[in-house]
């Protein structure tokens, strides 16, 4: 039996098509037909980009496609992959600059006029010592005092928790130097913060964001999809017995792009009026929906009894390399999230809700398969959104569909592999003699073949050589040189440089160190704007859709305030090592006392932190718990020792016990007497000593 530890991600006001047996079970041809329709539309629109994604993919694998046809006379059919070398350079790139931090490059703010919570308050430390002056720091703890064993430091500090408790917290940026200011709409932000970003990690969101760049980077466009709720279990054994931990949590996960049919009209998806994503479902995925929310279990069943009902599209058989089709046990589902017209929720006995009832068509979301719908629900997001997330590696203007590597250098991929094939065939042919031979002089029925030590026996005839060899000139070194000025044009058209994945040989401004990190930042630039692609279009969406999700079905009465969702894909951009030297170079600066107010210490802190690869919420602390340290440490420090008799004027103390120097704290005739032999001894020898007295 497992045990539940979920969180009601379910809103139980959704609207939903009921599970019962009867007519129902199959019911919604209406609405089945107007999904096929959109679904059709959207098929027949984007057949132009599958052939540009299937030539992106044959260059990709070095294969070569239908169109291309070989004369008899051409021996190589070499495919030089340079296409391959390029794509995983794009795509080591994205990966190296999102994930440079060690972490999903995702962070809530506070906005800078956060709603609904203070900005900024304080407390004077000067104030509350004079509240506890005399008193003891700790109950348990005295000073000269040993410690029992097993003390702990929560023995010693107290509760966090209410280490506020009975302090006189004043609204507003603390303006003198013994009042500690935080901020509360920051604690309030790194909450949703730490939540946002456990989410992410329980649902292994960067390995899904890895598929999607290498996508975007092969076909030009990747996509996301989330969040959606899941039940995640955890193993776990309790008496040699088997008891998972069921937790119910949110997800993001990567969609194919061959499986993504959008709406032909809209350039981006906030224009787009409906998203269908294509399954390809075994039999036990098929029964694992039975336990998502929603979803008729009786037409699933019935599903399963009818056998499987997958048909192939033209691109899988390249796609699988043209494997033998030795049928395909699955079943197509497809799920649209979309608009759909109010008349026909209403004809498939969908309750509409009475605020809704005067719209001409509300957002929904819609599961069928095999002519049966397997889950109809209205859409229960607020606001209402489609969950996809489609990003392009170079903006198209007049598509949803990007332009990728492989695409960019389509045409200096087919001049390589020509310029190399005209050269290896002409190695060939001008590595070998082409031999003449007279027939009529040598003895007939020979074997013409013509190896060495070969002996051609001649009869009589008309006297003259009866073997000749014709050798034809080498022109590989110019078809070589085509094929370099190709590589060059291939750089030039997809914005990464051979350098950049590894060339060697560099001339000029690459010999030195300086240089090829000149080179290196130059060719970062086309990388840069991928990456703001990503920020805009996947990024911050997808991060709002977190923050809009876990507000609605998992809200946290401690999260309060308008906060911000921001992509952090582009800062990743600036070299940690540079980054890190500039904020010690800031922080030095500000250690004048007349600079010190205007620096955010805390956000200084934090970022040299992020520099060094170190995990800020680790390292350091946030501005409340750095209030609530320095309290304690004043409170823990023992009072100052009255004055000693004979003190100077001015509260000066006189000189400790322990200075046996005899110096007075000065560095005058200080020093011990030298010994005999040591340079500096005058004593007379013994025997010119005067006589005792």
């Amino acid at each position: 039996m497992a045990i539940r530890d979920d969180k009601n991600f379910i809103d139980d006001k959704a609207v939903a098509l009921p599970d019962d047996s009867g007519e129902n079970t199959f019911a919604g041809g209406g609405l089945i037909d107007f999904v096929k329709e959109r679904y059709s539309r959207s098929k027949q629109a984007r057949r132009y980009d599958e052939e540009r994604w299937l030539r992106a993919y044959r260059n990709y694998r070095g294969i070569y496609g239908p169109d291309m046809k070989f004369t008899e006379t051409e021996k190589s059919r070499v495919f030089i992959k340079v296409t391959k070398t390029k794509v995983l350079a794009a795509y080591g790139q994205i990966i190296d600059v999102l994930f440079s931090g060690n972490k999903f490059p995702l962070s809530v703010d506070p906005t800078p006029q956060p709603i609904g919570v203070a900005e900024h308050v304080h407390i004077d430390v000067a104030e509350e010592q004079k509240k506890t002056a005399g008193q003891p720091a700790s109950p348990s703890f005295e000073p000269g005092k040993a410690l029992p064993p097993g003390t702990r430091i929560s023995d010693l500090l107290g509760s966090m928790k209410n280490a506020f408790k009975g302090l006189n917290v004043k609204e507003g940026a603390g303006k003198l130097p013994t009042q500690i200011t935080f901020s509360p709409a920051q604690v309030s932000a790194r909450k949703m913060d730490k939540k946002i970003r456990d989410q992410l990690d329980e649902s292994r969101a960067t390995t899904h964001l890895r598929s999607t760049a290498f996508e975007c980077a092969l076909f030009g466009t990747g996509v996301m999809k989330g969040p959606f709720a899941i039940d995640k279990e955890y193993p776990r054994w309790e008496e040699g017995k088997y008891k998972p931990i069921m937790k119910t949590m949110p997800k993001a996960e990567h969609v194919s792009v061959w499986n993504s049919y959008v709406d032909p009209d809209a350039n981006n998806i906030e224009e787009s009026s409906y998203f269908i994503e294509r399954h390809k479902l075994s039999k036990t995925k098929l029964l694992e929906l039975k336990r998502r929310p929603m979803f008729r279990k009786s037409v699933i069943d019935a599903l399963i009894q009818d056998g499987p009902n997958y048909v192939k599209e033209y691109w899988e058989d390249d796609l699988s390399d043209y494997e033998p089709n030795m049928g395909v046990e699955r079943w197509e589902v497809l799920e649209y999230w979309g608009a759909v017209d109010i008349q026909l929720l209403k004809d498939n006995e969908i309750d509409i809700p009475k605020e809704f009832e005067d719209s001409v068509e509300l957002q929904a979301n819609i599961w069928f398969s095999g002519g049966k719908i397997i889950r109809l629900v209205l859409n229960p997001f607020k606001p209402a959104r489609i969950p996809y997330y489609v990003v392009p590696y170079e903006l198209n203007p007049y598509s949803m569909f990007g332009v990728g590597v492989a695409e960019n250098m389509d045409d200096t991929q087919t001049l390589m592999n020509g310029f190399m094939r005209l050269a290896v065939d002409n190695a060939i042919l001008s590595g070998n003699l082409v031999f003449e031979i007279d027939e009529t002089n040598l003895v007939p029925g020979q074997d013409m073949n013509v190896y060495p030590g070969k002996v051609f026996r001649r009869q009589g005839g008309a006297p003259g050589q009866a073997l000749f060899g014709t050798s034809f000139p080498n022109v590989a070194q110019s078809n070589l040189q085509l094929f370099d000025k190709a590589r060059v044009l291939a750089d030039e058209s997809t914005g990464m440089p051979s350098f950049a994945h590894g060339q060697t040989g560099i001339s000029g401004v690459g010999r030195t160190s300086s240089g090829i990190s000149m080179l290196m930042n130059a060719a970062s630039i086309n990388i840069k704007t991928v990456i703001k692609n990503m920020d805009d279009y996947l990024l911050r969406p997808m991060g709002e859709a977190f923050f809009s999700f876990n507000m609605q079905f998992d809200p946290d009465p401690e999260i309060v305030g308008d906060l911000e969702v921001n992509a952090r894909g582009t800062e990743s951009l600036m070299a940690n090592e540079v980054r890190s030297q500039r904020l010690l170079q800031f922080l030095q600066v500000v250690q004048n006392p007349v600079l010190a107010p205007f620096a955010k210490l805390p956000y200084i802190v934090k970022e040299i932190a992020k520099s060094m690869d170190l995990d800020p919420e680790l390292v350091s602390n946030d501005m409340e718990e750095a209030a609530k340290q320095a309290i304690l440490l004043q409170r823990m420090q023992p009072p100052a020792a009255p004055a000693m008799p004979g003190a100077a004027p001015g509260g000066e103390q006189p000189l400790p016990v322990s200075d046996t120097s005899g110096g007075g704290g000065g560095n005058i005739g200080v020093g011990s007497a030298p010994v005999p032999g040591e340079q500096g001894f005058s004593a007379a020898p013994p025997q010119q000593r005067p006589p005792m007295q």
